[in-house]
């Protein structure tokens, strides 16, 4: 699928089109800047080496800005207008590491609204792991 795809020839199973990118300090940083969340977990390597995760990790809402990348590339035309997100955080991203973001269309509803899609979506990391998943819903109105 892609975002010139018709929604009205949407079907369950359905994979959405996807991509990879890679988590660099530099856009750990730049996420930083943009939500004013400059935790040092984030930025220090020194502080991060003494946490749980032996040094810095992305913030776990710079992978779910993903998702929503994946969203508005597939569904450009509806999703800022009321998309939504159940996301779980699984496992953190590391600086270095090169994610990708998938996801696959799970059930079509309709609801007093019209038609809504009900994707389940992922970011993996590159030994497979899941950062995150969960599921989004979308109108195809």
């Amino acid at each position: 699928m892609t975002g010139d795809t018709p929604l009205s020839t949407l079907q369950q199973g359905d994979r959405l089109r996807g991509f990879k990118r890679e988590v660099t300090p530099e856009r750990i940083s730049a996420y930083a800047d943009a939500s004013g969340d400059h935790n040092p977990l984030h930025l220090d390597p020194e502080y991060a080496k003494t946490t749980q995760f032996g040094g810095v990790i992305a913030h776990g809402m710079l992978s779910m800005a993903l998702v929503g990348e994946l969203m508005a590339a597939n569904f450009p035309t509806t999703w800022h207008s009321g998309g939504k997100m159940k996301l779980r955080f699984k496992a953190p991203v590391f600086p270095g590491e090169t994610v990708e973001v998938t996801g696959e269309v799970q059930t079509i509803k309709e609801t007093a609204n019209g038609s809504e899609a009900i994707c389940s979506v992922t970011c993996l990391k590159p030994d497979g792991t899941e950062a995150l998943s969960g599921t989004v819903s979308v109108s195809l109105q």
